[in-house]
């Protein structure tokens, strides 16, 4: 049976679900519930992971994971985007590419909106071809702010004059 447990973060509550079989879910919700009782090592693991990645200590998560019964392409998808460096940015053209399918740039977009392991599958890292921030479950204002936290160089904001 799966556990939760629940991390507040820069971006609100992550509701991270689980067991020792692999990570099931980050999620952002409204509020945090009521925690599983004995956690697995994985999720204490990954909440860890989450706060060293907030306080820019981490680049890569060591979690493994459970895609239950998630189709072969959105596998390959989420495959794909663990590969993204941290720091950096990829198309859907691209990742299309990858996965040996250029012609699925929407269908890509559809794994990226369907992923349930938000920020540790990193699909806040894939942009428009053009390289307009596009489409994030969070609102692209969540986006950026994880742009930002992995190159503030690239993401900055320009601060108001007045």
């Amino acid at each position: 049976m799966p556990s939760k447990t629940y991390y507040e973060s820069p971006i609100g509550c992550l509701e991270i679900c689980g067991s020792e079989l692999g990570l099931r879910s980050v999620k952002r919700v409204d509020k945090a519930g009521t925690p599983s009782p004995k956690l697995p090592k994985l999720l204490k693991d990954c909440k860890k992971q989450l706060t060293e990645y907030f306080a820019g200590k981490r680049k890569d998560f060591d979690v493994k994971m459970d895609w239950g019964d998630a189709s072969e392409f959105y596998q390959a998808v989420w495959n794909e985007l663990i590969q993204i460096p941290y720091g950096h940015t990829t198309s859907y053209a691209l990742i299309a590419e990858k996965i040996n399918n250029p012609k699925a740039v929407r269908a890509v977009g559809m794994a990226n909106r369907n992923n349930s392991i938000a920020i540790i599958v990193p699909c806040h890292r894939v942009i428009a071809k053009n390289g307009d921030l596009q489409g994030y479950f969070y609102g692209l204002d969540v986006k950026r702010q994880l742009l930002q936290l992995e190159n503030p160089v690239s993401f900055a904001t320009q601060g108001t004059l007045f």
